[in-house]
C-alpha cells in the first residue's frame, strides 16, 4: 500500500549514544596509555620537580650553617648549581630521617647532582672538609704557627697578626697577654673559612678547660706560686723529659734550685731562642746573651718555652718529694737519674755520654 499524506510518519531511528560513549572511552584509554608510555616525564617536566640525574661532576665546596633547615640547605645547593631545584633536595630529605642530623660545616659535593645523590654526600662523614691540625706537647709558639699554616687554610701572616693582638685571643687574665704556653696541645678541626683569631681561640679555650679541671689557680697558690709561674715550670718539665714517672721529679729539681738561689742551667731554655735546636750545647752556646739563658740568669725564664700538656702541668702542681738538685738521662727510654750529689751527677753524665745516651 502506498504511503499517503494522511499516514502517520515513521518513528525516527534512535540516536547512537552508546557509540559516542564508546569513542570517548577509547580516547580516555588512549590518553592513559600515553601517560603510561611517557606522559609522566612530560608531566614532571611541566609540573613536577626539576632534578638532575646521577652523581654529578667536578668538586663544589658547600657550607651548611648552624640552624639550617632542609630548605636552607637546598637553597645553598641550588645557588651553587649542585642541585637543579630546592625541591629536588627537600623531597629527598623528607624521605630520609637522618637528614635532620646534617651537621654544620663544609662539605665537598659535585656540580649537577640529583637531590638524592647530594643528600647522600651530606650524610657521608668522608665528605666533610676539615682542616685538622695536631699540636703536640712541647711545641714552642713559632712551631705552632708553622703547623697552623701547613695543615689548615690559614695564612701564616694572618696567624702572626692575630698573635700580635693577644687581647682578643681569650688568654687568662694572669697570662700577661703572652700567648706562649697557652695554645694547648691537642688536635683541632679548623674548617675552611675559620679566621686566625677563631682558630687560636679554640686553643686558648681548650687550655682554659684543662686549667679549670686541674684547679690550676688555687693549687698554684697552695705552692706559693703564681699560675703563670706554674706554666713556666710546666713548660720546663715538658722540655726536659717525656717519661711520666720523671715529670714530678723535674718539677721538684726546679723548685729546689730556686729555693737555694741556684741557676737552673737548663739547655732547653737556651735552645728556645736558638734558630736550630742542639742536643748538646757548647761552652760558646752557654755564653749566649738572653734572658732565657738559665746558666747566666737565676730564676725562671720570663715566659713558658713551649705548650706543655696536661701531664706536665699536673707535675708542676704536684712536684715529687725529694732533695734532688741534678738529673741526667741515663737510659735510652729517656729515664733520668736524680741526685743531690754533684759528683754522682758528673759520673752518671760521663757514663751516658760514653754510651751515646746523652
Amino acid at each position: 500500500m502506498s504511503e499517503t499524506l494522511l499516514d502517520p510518519p515513521a518513528p525516527a531511528a534512535p540516536r547512537s549514544y552508546g557509540r559516542r560513549r564508546g569513542v570517548a572511552l577509547l580516547v580516555v584509554v588512549a590518553l592513559l596509555a600515553l601517560v603510561g608510555y611517557g606522559g609522566t616525564r612530560l608531566y614532571d617536566s611541566a609540573f613536577g620537580t626539576p632534578d638532575y640525574e646521577g652523581p654529578g661532576t667536578g668538586l663544589v665546596l658547600v657550607q651548611v650553617q648552624p640552624g639550617d633547615s632542609a630548605a636552607d640547605i637546598g637553597a645553598t645547593l641550588r645557588a651553587k648549581d649542585v642541585v637543579k631545584s630546592v625541591k629536588a633536595f627537600t623531597k629527598a630529605a623528607a624521605k630520609e630521617p637522618r637528614s635532620r642530623g646534617i651537621q654544620p660545616g663544609f662539605y665537598q659535593l659535585r656540580s649537577k647532582m640529583s637531590g638524592t645523590a647530594a643528600l647522600a654526600l651530606l650524610l657521608d662523614p668522608q665528605s666533610r672538609v676539615r682542616g685538622r691540625v695536631t699540636v703536640p706537647e712541647g711545641l714552642p709558639l713559632s712551631k705552632v704557627v708553622d703547623r697552623l699554616a701547613r695543615f689548615t687554610e690559614l695564612k701564616r701572616a694572618d696567624v702572626v697578626a692575630a698573635l700580635e693582638n693577644p687581647a682578643v685571643l681569650g688568654l687568662p687574665s694572669w697570662a700577661r697577654n703572652r700567648p706562649e704556653g697557652f695554645l694547648f696541645p691537642a688536635t683541632y678541626d679548623v674548617e675552611p673559612g675559620t679566621g686566625a683569631v677563631d682558630a687560636l681561640q679554640l686553643m686558648t679555650q681548650k687550655f682554659g678547660e684543662v686549667a679549670a679541671a686541674l684547679d690550676l689557680e688555687a693549687r698554684a697558690a697552695e705552692l706559693g706560686l703564681s699560675p703563670y709561674q706554674v706554666m713556666v715550670i710546666a713548660s720546663l718539665v715538658e722540655a726536659e723529659t717525656h717519661v711520666d714517672a720523671d715529670r714530678g721529679k723535674v718539677a721538684r729539681v726546679v723548685l729546689n734550685r730556686l729555693a737555694k738561689g741556684m741557676p737552673l742551667q737548663f739547655d732547653s731554655t737556651i735552645n728556645y731562642v736558638r734558630t736550630e735546636r742542639k742536643a748538646r750545647l757548647t761552652l760558646e752556646d752557654l755564653k749566649q746573651e738572653s734572658p732565657y739563658n738559665t746558666y747566666q740568669n737565676r730564676g725562671l725564664p720570663p715566659t713558658p718555652i713551649n705548650s706543655p700538656g696536661e701531664a706536665s702541668i699536673e707535675a708542676a702542681l704536684s712536684p715529687a718529694a725529694g732533695d734532688w738538685l741534678y738529673f741526667v738521662v741515663v737510659a735510652r727510654d729517656g729515664t733520668s737519674l736524680f741526685t743531690n750529689d754533684y759528683q754522682e751527677f758528673l759520673r752518671a753524665k760521663a757514663k751516658s755520654q760514653r754510651e751515646g745516651i746523652y
